[in-house]
């Protein structure tokens, strides 16, 4: 009995001596945290915890990277949301096309097993034609216009008309003005375009456009356009300056024609069930939340347009101006055409046409 007692107080004299050299800094992996057992720990049981406080967790998908002004705008939206709910709400942000293309992206909110979507309008006009408004040529200077149309009546029936499809269109987000990118053509007028064929979001809009110039269209999904281009396949492309830098087209193209011809809407889109079946609270702090990042995001692209194109010519591009008086038979065209397409379309294109 006595051997035991002598053998136990042994051992608890070891562990004490044990548990003294590491609480002294006795060992090197303490001295950083990832390699601590109980400080990692510690983060996952706060992460857990964190996780466990939200009555809500949404999932929020996008095709653009993480370097788009998009993914900036969803930060900034997952930001305002979480803030602004005292942690009720957690979002998690899924970019680049990670949950699939938009048309899988749209399927996945009708479904309800993806929440939030940021979609071009340009995918959403092939669902409901009423969108094709936005891409009107030449219908807004600057972004920041397009922006303020957004506020209007007849931008906010547009929205309505997702209902029928178990989606609540919330509000628009804009990423800068379409441009054209040319390999090694230089163009100054529509007939410079005839017979080249470029990269154009196959909407039918944006379609009709490019056709009355004589140029012929390809949809090529966007990761697959640097090869494109590199491979002789597209002459060119439709594009933003954002893309354009942040998907470093400018190693394949010389030439870029700031035309800022349209404008490039997404749409802040949640699922009709999962915002309907919210308190009024929290269905307002979520539009709050998307007010606060459409002006976010409208703010800080359009202080980049000078920089976006320094940055490009700093690359060796040609970059250049072109007037929307080169392009006045497409503009007639289209809005003859446009608006016998749908009510809400005139009533756009008339309201914003100066």
């Amino acid at each position: 009995m006595n051997f035991l007692k002598v053998y136990w107080k042994s051992i608890s004299l070891t562990i004490g001596l044990a548990a003294l050299l590491t609480a002294c800094g006795g060992g090197d992996e303490t001295t950083e945290s990832a390699s601590d057992p109980q400080s990692a720990e510690g983060e996952a049981e706060e992460t857990a915890e964190g996780q466990a406080d939200a009555e809500h967790e949404f999932k929020l998908g996008l095709i653009t990277p993480p370097a788009h002004m998009w993914h900036k705008a969803a930060e900034k939206f997952k930001e305002e949301l979480e803030a602004n709910s005292n942690g009720r709400m957690a979002l998690e942000i899924y970019p680049s096309g990670q949950v699939g293309n938009e048309n899988d992206m749209l399927q996945q909110i009708e479904s309800g097993s993806l929440d939030f979507g940021f979609i071009t309008a340009a995918e959403i006009s092939s669902r409901e034609e009423a969108f094709s408004a936005w891409f009107t040529p030449y219908l807004f200077k600057t972004i920041n216009d397009a922006h303020e149309a957004r506020e209007s009546d007849v931008a906010k029936e547009m929205l309505g008309t997702l209902e029928q499809y178990g989606m609540t269109g919330l509000d628009y987000l804009f990423a800068g003005q379409r441009v054209l990118l040319f390999k090694d053509k230089e163009v100054k007028q529509p007939e410079d375009m005839e017979g080249l064929v470029l990269r154009v979001t196959p909407s039918p809009p944006m379609l009709e456009f490019y056709n009355s110039t004589g140029t012929s269209t390809e949809g090529i999904p966007l990761p697959e356009v640097y090869s494109a281009v590199q491979t002789g396949v597209i002459d060119g492309m439709d594009m933003d300056l954002d893309a354009t830098i942040t998907n470093k087209f400018f190693e394949v193209v010389d030439y870029g024609a700031v035309t800022n011809h349209m404008v490039w809407p997404s749409v802040a889109v949640v699922n009709s069930n999962t915002f309907s079946s919210l308190p009024e609270e929290d269905q307002q702090i979520i539009e709050g939340a998307l007010e606060t990042t459409a002006d976010y995001a409208v703010e800080t692209r359009s202080a980049q347009e000078e920089e976006f194109k320094q940055t490009l010519t700093d690359e060796g591009m040609t970059i250049y101006e072109l007037d929307k008086s080169v392009f006045e038979e497409q503009i007639e065209s289209f809005d003859e055409k446009y608006k016998e397409k749908d009510p809400l379309i005139e009533e756009f294109i008339t309201t914003f046409r100066e």
